[in-house]
């Protein structure tokens, strides 16, 4: 079976679009997916590139707001923006995706996550929308946060975070198969492509 790394960032808006539908294209092209949370806002940081910060970048907001949107609807879901953003607890959001990915829960919570932000505007890892997907996937709150923030989990997240820098990684979503990068949800299809060619 064909593996794309996907690497990803919650707290990056248009992954959103690629974790609503990656199950999906799995399925129909036989693919396997390997997850990765990264920190998208450190390598952005170190190579001091600022993302939409609203009002300064307003015309550059509204139309991402709308893009999402769009292209939401083109797949067959919908997203309700203004979407929360930029995130208050964006390391602790990815943080528990590192541990999930290691326990086997991951992708259901980085799923459940994203769909509560953009579907219903509950904000990643704030405490009571936290709660709400803990109680959802059936696990223990307090467990989880004390694990997540261990310095296991925060070294892994920060070695996922290198690895990706390493890897050529800049924004997410990125998609990479053997070595080749691909970057931005509408360019999933893209890496299909340059799979089947070889």
């Amino acid at each position: 079976m064909t593996e794309i790394d996907f690497w990803f960032s919650i707290g990056s808006t248009y992954t959103y679009l690629s974790v609503n539908r990656l199950a999906d294209v799995a399925k129909k092209e036989n693919i396997k997916f390997n997850w990765h949370p990264f920190s998208v806002r450190k390598i952005m940081m170190d190579m001091d590139n600022i993302p939409f910060t609203p009002p300064s970048k307003k015309i550059k907001s509204d139309y991402m707001w709308r893009d999402i949107e769009r292209r939401a609807k083109f797949y067959g879901f919908f997203a309700k923006v203004p979407a929360p953003y930029p995130l208050k607890e964006f390391d602790l959001a990815n943080q528990i995706a590192v541990l999930g990915m290691k326990e086997g829960w991951g992708v259901e919570y980085v799923t459940l996550t994203y769909k509560k932000w953009f579907q219903q505007g509950k904000e990643p890892a704030i405490d009571l929308n936290l709660s709400e997907v803990i109680n959802e996937l059936n696990l223990d709150k307090d467990e989880i946060i004390t694990n997540s923030k261990s310095a296991n989990i925060k070294n892994q997240y920060l070695q996922n975070t290198e690895n990706a820098y390493k890897a050529g990684v800049f924004g997410s979503p990125t998609f990479i198969y053997k070595g080749e990068v691909f970057w931005g949800d509408d360019r999933l299809e893209d890496c299909i492509k340059w799979i089947n060619s070889q």
